[in-house]
């Protein structure tokens, strides 16, 4: 399937008496901050031997005293990865209490997030950080690439030779040879900028269900909380009708295939696809038009009013 664009308006660390008796040590009301040498030391003990991830209870050790995650232990078929020792089923309790008291920076603090959490919480924020970097929205392959917008965007636009447009409205036109090969049909992706912010246009062929259908739909190159600030409107038709869908972009947090599988876009059945292109059926001749708007707090009303420029 071929695009052409025709109009694209587009802490210290506490420290404890190495005297107290190791059987008191729950009873030692302490954290340890993650920004010193000792602290980073306790973090590397708690770091798995195999896969080098933080480890989480239960944390293994064999007779030994060698430690590894419960995952790994598995896949080491039971066997101490260091000294090849069985490993049974010993619980390094010392080292869980120890991790009670940890508290460590978010992994994406390079990125900006300044928050420090109890070790045990700190997964869990890190799978919803709003600073968590994004996966590459190109969905006709594989991509793991992962970064920031403004990576993502020369990602997009070098590696995947993704048409870039300046512009809130657009004015596409899907060309394909032969649409009843549906399921060989590309996956068409154009971002566009506006607002200052950056949107990614699907444009694709699958089957739903056991009908081939065409799907349009607008991903949004940031936050769910952000993306809801936007709304936009896609309409394709021909011979005097037209099919129109209105709604707020989906953020590219949720996956490609997420936003598909919801239907969530304007969808137009083959058969509608190939009257809206003419009476030549033997041809895919599709144009899609659209725009973006921001919505807008009103400042007396409290509701919600278009801004419909950039």
């Amino acid at each position: 399937m071929e695009s052409e664009s025709v109009d694209s308006s587009i802490s210290s660390l506490t420290m404890i008496d190495e005297d107290v008796n190791p059987h008191q040590f729950s009873s030692i009301n302490t954290k340890i901050r993650s920004n010193g040498p000792i602290a980073n030391s306790v973090h590397e003990l708690l770091q798995c031997p195999v896969c080098t991830n933080s480890m989480y209870p239960p944390i293994h050790q064999c007779h030994n005293g060698h430690t590894l995650c419960s995952t790994c232990k598995t896949r080491v078929h039971n066997r101490c990865p260091t000294c090849r020792l069985e490993l049974g089923d010993i619980r390094c309790l010392a080292l869980e209490k120890i991790a009670e008291s940890l508290e460590l920076p978010c992994r994406y603090g390079s990125l900006g997030c300044p928050e420090i959490f109890p070790y045990y919480s700190k997964l869990k924020h890190e799978s919803i950080c709003n600073f968590r970097p994004y996966n590459c929205p190109y969905a006709g392959s594989d991509c793991s690439v992962v970064g920031d917008i403004p990576y993502l965007v020369t990602h997009l636009r070098d590696d995947h030779r993704v048409d870039m447009h300046s512009g809130c409205t657009f004015n596409h036109r899907y060309v394909k040879s032969n649409p009843m090969e549906v399921e060989n049909a590309t996956w068409m992706l154009t971002v566009f900028h506006c607002f200052g912010q950056y949107f990614c246009l699907h444009f694709e062929a699958f089957q739903l269900g056991t009908a081939p259908v065409y799907m349009a739909f607008l991903r949004f190159m940031g936050d769910e909380r952000d993306a809801r600030t936007y709304s936009y409107s896609l309409e394709v038709g021909g011979n005097g009708r037209k099919l129109t869908y209105e709604g707020s972009p989906r953020s590219i947090r949720d996956s490609h295939k997420k936003v598909r599988d919801s239907h969530d876009g304007l969808i137009v059945y083959r058969n509608m696809a190939l009257f809206f292109s003419g009476v030549d059926k033997k041809e895919l001749k599709l144009r899609v038009t659209g725009r973006i708007w921001k919505e807008q707090q009103n400042p007396e009303g409290g509701v919600c009013i278009p801004n419909l420029y950039s």
